[in-house]
């Protein structure tokens, strides 16, 4: 581990679209960062000017922690070289493909006593961390029922259709609101989905959408709506929150709309620069995890989270074959 006052070493196994805003995030802490990725990585390497590892294991014995953003199906293979050389993880969603790898991860995170950092992204938009902040103080009176969606051009690697290697709908897009259920409702009993149109011999055809309705313990349920689109469909995000006293409410549409008209009636300001988001969640993620090591406290996300959303993704998965609700293992 560097000293107290050395640059973090982080290795980052992918190299993938999520990777430069893990770069980003870690550059902008001052971390040392190495790459390395079975596909060619060196345009990548190129434009955060970092260094391109030979192989796994000599990028993760060089460093103090690994970011595994690379397919999910390679997560716990990767996880466990990562801890048997004692070194933390952080790991894109979902942890892996089913709960039980899931749990084996986290469990030998604990055993080795390294930290494992499920990176549950949507926790660190300021929009949807203000609502789980209201939600928390009573804002609302008591929660009764979500609804959230998520939708855009599906992704161009074509591993995400292919249930079988670890991709999915619900599995990679919807978990990140599975997530969010999970975090601002609590502990699921009952999971249903459906999807359409259905996976053949485990592969999607586009476009496709899913829906997968949760009832939480505490009696809220939850309704997630989803998709991958068209090519040309905007990226689009929605949350609704109704209590017992009122309703909050976010739609990335209607943010989008808002910047967008501010940017057209303040253009002709002289050094003016067009709006940037309300805030950096990869940066906010990975400066939350840097700090939870730095001085031992839990991050905003924990291995349990990250178990969990897999939990629910399975059952969902488990709905559709049934046709029937399904309870997470």
């Amino acid at each position: 581990m560097a000293g107290q006052d050395a640059p973090l070493r982080v290795g980052l196994l992918g190299a993938g679209g999520i990777a430069a805003a893990h770069l980003d995030a870690w550059q902008a802490l001052g971390a040392e960062c190495i790459l390395f990725s079975r596909t060619r990585p060196e345009a990548l390497a190129a434009r955060f000017g970092v260094e391109i590892a030979d192989d796994a294991d000599g990028l993760i014995e060089r460093v103090d922690i690994v970011g595994i953003l690379a397919p999910t199906p390679t997560h716990p293979e990767f996880a466990r070289r990562a801890i048997a050389q004692g070194k933390h993880v952080v790991c894109e969603k979902p942890l892996a493909v089913s709960a039980a790898d899931a749990r084996r991860m986290a469990d030998a995170a604990e055993a080795a006593g390294v930290r494992l950092f499920p990176a549950h992204v949507v926790r660190y938009f300021a929009a949807y961390r203000r609502i789980q902040q209201q939600l928390a103080a009573g804002g609302i009176g008591a929660l009764r029922s979500l609804r959230l969606s998520r939708s855009g051009a599906g992704p161009a690697s074509t591993w995400f259709y292919d249930e079988h290697a670890g991709g999915g709908l619900i599995r990679d897009l919807l978990v990140h609101d599975i997530d969010q259920a999970l975090w601002l409702a609590g502990p699921v009993v009952s999971v249903s989905a459906w999807q359409d149109p259905p996976s053949v011999d485990g592969r999607l055809a586009a476009p496709v959408t899913a829906t997968v309705e949760l009832t939480h313990a505490n009696g809220v349920t939850t309704r997630i709506d989803g998709g991958w689109l068209g090519a040309e469909a905007p990226f689009r995000t929605t949350i609704e929150a109704v209590g017992t006293d009122g309703t909050l409410a976010h739609d990335s549409a209607a943010t989008a709309a808002a910047d967008a008209d501010a940017d057209a009636s303040r253009s002709g300001e002289a050094g003016y620069l067009p709006p940037q988001t309300d805030d950096h969640p990869y940066r906010a993620q990975i400066a939350d995890f840097a700090d939870a090591l730095r001085t031992g406290r839990p991050a905003r996300v924990t291995p349990a989270d990250g178990v969990a959303a897999v939990a629910v993704v399975e059952a969902a998965y488990a709905s559709i074959a049934a046709g029937g609700a399904a309870v997470p293992a």
